[in-house]
């Protein structure tokens, strides 16, 4: 697996289309697997690559907590899609089949921690059991109308939408959108979303929005309502 080199053009679409579907290069949150790719870039990837770009903006805001983010490091080629080299640190090597069934292997188990083990396991089983029995917690939830501004009558507005829908997050989930006149030949997009409340604010939005600066002048919340 791997990105490839991140310094070329053909590195950086690998890693577009690796962000099309997905926020943070692992998990839900942003993490050293974040750092590693960021530190991998020389440059902020061009406009056209619209999902590379937004999450090097939003890593990029992070730059003085980097340190302090969750997770561990690991060489760069162990992140990314499957079937792509990373020249600098190759494949990452092959699990040894022989060590894993040594390891599988107990010499000296015991009755009193075969005992523990079912004990435990049914313990688990009851809390899990448990725990999906009760209802789920009521999420709050807003619906937005935003905004987005183009800097002139030239800007290209498809474009301009695609990057803005190109932000995918935990919690959000895009609408319909239209094109409204705002005078001397200018239209300004004016799109929906559903955002929940304790994982999408409107600042997160607009700095992720606003990071497309070859395409957006600004940002407003037209419309706020609770669900």
């Amino acid at each position: 697996m791997g990105f490839g080199d991140l310094k070329s053009p053909a590195g950086l679409k690998v890693l577009n289309g690796f962000l099309s579907e997905r926020s943070y290069i692992e998990g839900f949150v942003p993490s050293q697997a974040d750092v590693a790719v960021f530190e991998a870039i020389s440059s902020p990837p061009p406009a056209d690559l619209c999902h590379a770009l937004r999450w090097y903006n939003h890593i990029r805001s992070y730059q003085n907590q980097k340190g302090s983010l969750p997770g561990v490091k690991k060489p760069l080629g162990q992140y990314g899609p499957a079937g792509v080299a990373d020249a600098t640190t190759g494949p990452a090597p092959a699990a040894d089949d022989e060590d894993d069934d040594d390891d599988d292997i107990d010499l000296f188990g015991s009755d009193d921690e075969d005992a523990d083990a079912a004990r435990l396991k049914e313990q688990r089983v009851a809390e899990y059991a448990a725990k999906k029995a009760k209802k789920p917690a009521l999420i709050a939830k807003s619906s937005l109308l935003l905004d987005v501004k183009p800097w002139d009558d030239e800007t290209d507005m498809a474009k301009l939408e695609e990057c803005v829908r190109s932000i995918q997050m935990e919690g959000l989930v895009w609408g319909q959108s239209k094109l409204v006149p705002v005078g001397y030949g200018i239209k300004k997009l004016q799109i929906g979303c559903v955002v929940e409340d304790d994982k999408v604010g409107t600042d997160i939005l607009e700095d992720q929005i606003t990071a497309f600066e070859d395409f957006v002048q600004s940002m407003d919340v037209a419309a706020f309502n609770k669900i």
